[in-house]
């Protein structure tokens, strides 16, 4: 069987941030066992699966992304809608849209230190649009 809900999220400033309580809060009770699915509809943004105790690390990854594609390229043909457009387009990519979570015992099944990150990309984004996905 497959249930499946969109939610939006609040805009979030460019960065990284946990958004795992977001994610449960518009769960239904979930089933014994199965897999949920965690879709960002949008280009310049991402989601992912990191550490979720230590604050630090949501910089760190901020500060990588930013160093392995940077801003301002001359490279860079598309270009009109900002310097951080091109660079959250690549990011988005690597990044990737999607995670998916493994359903155990009615919860979801996140290693003790995970947590589901939003990776904002844009400098001033507006609201981001979810799509979650139960599959059992």
């Amino acid at each position: 069987m497959v249930k499946q809900l969109e939610f939006t999220l609040p805009a979030f400033k460019r960065g990284c941030h946990i958004i795992t309580s977001h994610i449960t809060s518009q769960l239904p009770d979930l089933p014994e066992s199965g897999m949920l699915q965690v879709f960002i509809k949008h280009t310049s943004a991402g989601l992912t699966l990191n550490e979720n105790a230590d604050p630090s690390v949501l910089g760190d990854m901020d500060y990588i992304l930013d160093k392995v594609v940077p801003e301002r390229d001359p490279g860079y043909a598309h270009t009109l809608e900002g310097d951080d457009d091109m660079p959250a387009h690549a990011k988005s990519s690597l990044v990737g849209a999607s995670v998916m979570v493994p359903i155990t015992n009615g919860r979801l099944n996140l290693g003790t230190w995970q947590g589901i990150y939003l990776c904002e990309f844009r400098n001033y984004a507006g609201p981001r649009k979810i799509v979650l996905t139960l599959m059992f």
